[in-house]
């Protein structure tokens, strides 16, 4: 007979809690091997196959696409042959999300006594930690407003983390202001199911306590909206006994569309929403500068078109510019570093991970160039391309979009010819290229037709002050001027 079992959405590192399906890779019925990917899912960072670390038949699939799911919920069942024990996972790796081992199981603290949580549910001693609503018995996998619910196995709805045996909750409990004007819930043990790293970060910083809210999203999960709710109530003034009531605004409704007849509400989710909470928080947390130059890139474009010319791999543009940034964060060390909030200190770094801009189709993306000052032109220019394909085709891993150091922003592409660029934080500072374009410029005393190109530097203004900004700012611009010069530090 054979034994059906579930693969369960993994957890995909990186700080991220969901992913949405973007497309089904198997039907139900079809046959699967280990490690072959049977869903394509989209995160905050990239869209990444995700492989089954079991052999055998489809049984059922759990979400459509364009549901968003959080790790750990179920993606599909598989029957597998009677004889074949359950796998312990292949050890593969595939692109950050192999199959690994299951995780131990973890032995269940029995009960002692029966408590009452603050929705009535009866959390009774029955010898396996259940709860119990008017009598019913619950699985123990989902328990709210009374109910206890069990359904996994439906299609469109995604199972709940296991509530642990929570602690009572009555009527002379006190109730913390940031709880007051919500549905009380009993605080409980383990993991709280919340919508978003965001969102958890939210109550975190405005001190609201997670295990009092229940959460209106699918099976309790906190939503964004509980938290401003709870905060809300918090704000509002305290009535005592006798006291008139004032006149206390009323919960607002969502606001109306400004026009009748207008608009289209695009949801901030995937690469775009990482990219505007990203953007977003550099702004309220780094003050930043920018400092700017304009400088002579016509023997820079000279010395590239003879490498190119003495046969070989091509050298790209970006690559020289690479390798002129990377000597130059030799040099001025402060730009390659980070603020530590928490500990107040400035934490400067030893390898230049190298960021560079990339436009698709999905948005805009940093891939990270790893170890960027060990490289030369040629590996710098090999591993752009490689990045900048991957980008296109949306198969990044998150470990080649986060840990820059550094950002290269060649915006001359779009045809401009500067910018001020938002620093890729928690990185200190961005280099932005703008358009190489013919200007009448003065050379050796005389007027000439030159490649001039804009070079501009956002610094964060707690690592450096202005005169290590410019004092990198104009190394890099000399170094596009001459190019020949780099040669003393190879």
């Amino acid at each position: 007979m054979a034994q059906v079992l579930e693969f369960k959405l993994p957890d995909l590192g990186e700080g991220l809690t969901e992913a949405e399906i973007v497309r089904w890779l198997v039907q139900v019925g079809d046959v699967v091997a280990v490690d072959q990917p049977v869903v394509e899912v989209e995160t905050a960072k990239a869209m990444v196959e995700v492989p089954c670390p079991y052999g055998g038949v489809v049984t059922a699939r759990f979400g459509e696409e364009g549901t968003e799911l959080p790790v750990g919920a179920p993606l599909l069942t598989v029957a597998v042959g009677e004889r074949e024990p359950e796998p312990e996972g292949s050890g593969n790796v595939l692109v950050g999300y192999g199959t690994q081992a299951p995780a131990a199981r973890r032995r269940r603290v029995r009960a002692t006594t029966g408590t009452v949580d603050g929705q009535g549910v009866r959390r009774a001693a029955d010898g396996g930690g259940r709860a119990t609503a008017s009598g019913a018995p619950a699985d123990g996998r989902a328990v709210r407003r009374g109910t206890a619910r069990a359904d996994a196995h439906a299609p469109a709805r995604v199972a709940a983390p296991a509530v642990a045996q929570a602690p009572a909750f009555t009527a002379d409990t006190p109730v913390s202001p940031v709880s007051a004007g919500t549905t009380p819930a009993a605080p409980v043990e383990g993991p709280v199911p919340v919508i978003s790293p965001l969102v958890r970060k939210l109550a975190r910083d405005n001190g609201v306590d997670l295990r009092r809210l229940t959460g209106s999203g699918p099976d309790g999960l906190i939503l964004r909206a509980d938290v401003e709710n709870a905060l809300r109530a918090e704000a509002a003034p305290v009535r005592t006994a006798g006291e008139p009531a004032a006149e206390e605004p009323a919960v607002r409704a969502p606001a109306a569309p400004l026009a009748q007849g207008g608009g289209t509400r695009i949801p901030l989710k995937g690469v775009r929403g990482a990219v505007a909470d990203k953007l977003s928080r550099s702004r309220r947390e780094i003050p930043d500068a920018t400092c700017w130059v304009d400088a002579d890139a016509t023997e820079l474009m000279r010395a590239r078109t003879a490498m190119n010319a003495a046969g070989g791999p091509k050298i790209s543009l970006l690559a020289l510019l690479a390798r002129i940034c990377t000597a130059g964060l030799a040099r001025f060390p402060e730009l390659n570093s980070f603020v530590d909030t928490e500990a107040r200190e400035v934490v400067r770094l030893d390898q230049v991970h190298l960021g560079f801009a990339a436009q698709t189709e999905r948005g805009l993306v940093v891939p990270v160039v790893r170890d960027a000052h060990a490289r030369d032109a040629e590996s710098l220019t090999a591993e752009f391309a490689r990045l900048t394909e991957a980008a296109r085709t949306g198969t990044l891993t998150p470990g080649e979009l986060t840990g820059g150091t550094f950002t290269l922003n060649n915006y001359g592409v779009f045809g401009v010819d500067g910018s001020t660029p938002i620093i890729n934080h928690p990185e200190a500072a961005m280099l932005g290229v703008g358009r190489i374009v013919p200007k009448p410029w003065v050379h050796e005393g005389e007027l000439a037709v030159r490649q001039v190109v804009q070079l501009s530097l956002t610094f964060d203004h707690r690592v450096c002050d202005g005169g290590t900004a410019g004092g990198f700012l104009r190394y890099v611009a000399d170094r596009v001027e001459q190019p020949a010069v780099l040669l003393r530090t190879l």
